[in-house]
């Protein structure tokens, strides 16, 4: 039986953490037939392409192995359906892998990727790629079926469902924009660091943070540079863009 809707869209807008919001995501996708699901946001791509796996917030429930092949290893960037999602707003089939097949359009790079999905039993599904308010993100998941479940059955439950499918995903998506969230490359600031740069965030010159985490100003400047360093950035300026797309910057009271 599929949930209801009310219900899932009730608890993912209740949802206080991305944990709390996951878990219903999840569950409400397995009632739907999805057992698997990787939810992907940069807000850093470049162009058509998604950018460096260090700026994405990814979501999944996909392997650990697989999830090593597919971003770590950059796999990611030669794959057709996420190629799809990049140009493009919508829901579209796996089924468009077999239109490019039949149309020759498929590289050997695409095959090569579509081979490691079906390695892993990945091989019917469907990708939902969402707007954002800005042309310096791209925002996607990816459902994919049961490993014996077919592409023609995965379409068939989406002519049923697929109004309601789209509209727990795109929920779903808007909830996680607003919640504290950390990119994928899981390095963590430290209390310190946050607090420098949420200084900074209110305008705050380094002198004026000294005085008032009552440290010196060298002291300061050493937690912006570690920040810096930990965020793989240049400047204090991109460190306070980054944690403010990732809704880690509060005004301390």
């Amino acid at each position: 039986m599929t949930p209801s809707v009310d219900d899932v869209l009730s608890k993912i807008v209740q949802a206080a953490t991305v944990d709390e919001l996951w878990r219903t995501w999840l569950l409400s996708m397995e009632a739907y037939g999805f057992q698997r699901v990787m939810y992907g946001l940069t807000r850093f791509p470049t162009g058509l392409m998604s950018g460096d796996p260090k700026d994405f917030f990814i979501l999944t429930n996909f392997c650990k192995n697989y999830v090593s092949g597919f971003i770590e290893s950059k796999l990611f960037i030669d794959a057709p359906m996420l190629r799809w999602a990049l140009e493009n707003v919508g829901a579209k089939s796996w089924n468009h892998l077999q239109d490019l097949k039949n149309q020759g359009l498929l590289t050997p790079s695409d095959l090569r990727v579509i081979q490691f999905n079906h390695s892993f039993g990945i091989i019917a599904g469907y990708t939902i790629s969402f707007p954002l308010n800005s042309d310096y993100g791209r925002a996607a998941v990816s459902l994919s079926g049961g490993k014996n479940v077919t592409q023609d059955a995965v379409d068939a439950n989406w002519e049923l469902h697929g109004e309601k499918i789209m509209l727990i995903n795109q929920v779903a998506h808007l909830k996680v924009l607003t919640l504290p969230h950390a990119t994928f490359s899981g390095q963590n600031l430290t209390k310190r660091q946050c607090e420098v740069l949420q200084w900074v965030s209110d305008g705050k010159t380094t002198q004026d943070i000294a005085i008032l985490m009552d440290v010196s100003k060298a002291t300061v400047e050493k937690h912006l540079r570690l920040a810096r360093e930990v965020m793989g950035v240049e400047t204090t300026a991109q460190a306070v863009l980054r944690m403010a797309y990732q809704n880690q910057i509060f005004r301390i009271s």
